[in-house]
């Protein structure tokens, strides 16, 4: 599926997970939210990605977590915070970068409107 097609649905995914819920809850309950209407807009999700970093010649398995991977090649990072601050950004670009993946999307889901909490990223 072409990427700009899979960034509109996850999109409309996150805006009605947001509608119903509204901002001020916990990221983990959003995650499970957005997961379930990704799947239900018939996308592949992963929740949890864990991502391994090299540094020199040590191997760390685990050196982070994609919040959501959808069809191995978007990364969804959700927060609840008041404000997107620069360390939020700099964090999804990294992910985007060790990852290897070409999109990002960091959706700060506490917000009156989503639109106002999402920002797209491209490597």
């Amino acid at each position: 599926m072409e990427i700009n097609r899979i960034t509109e649905k996850i999109i409309g995914c996150a805006i009605e997970v947001h509608k119903h819920l509204g901002p001020g809850l916990l990221e983990s309950v959003y995650q499970e939210c957005l997961s379930y209407e990704l799947q239900n807009a018939g996308l592949m999700v992963e929740e949890q990605t864990p991502i391994s970093i090299i540094y020199k010649e040590l191997i760390i398995e685990r050196g982070f977590r994609i919040a959501i991977m959808v069809e191995n090649q978007v990364i969804i990072e959700l927060k609840s915070v008041e404000i997107l601050n620069p360390v939020h950004e700099v964090q999804i670009l990294t992910y985007m970068k060790m990852a290897r993946k070409p999109l990002g999307l960091l959706i700060n889901v506490n917000v009156v409107l989503l639109k106002n909490g999402l920002k797209r990223y491209r490597l």
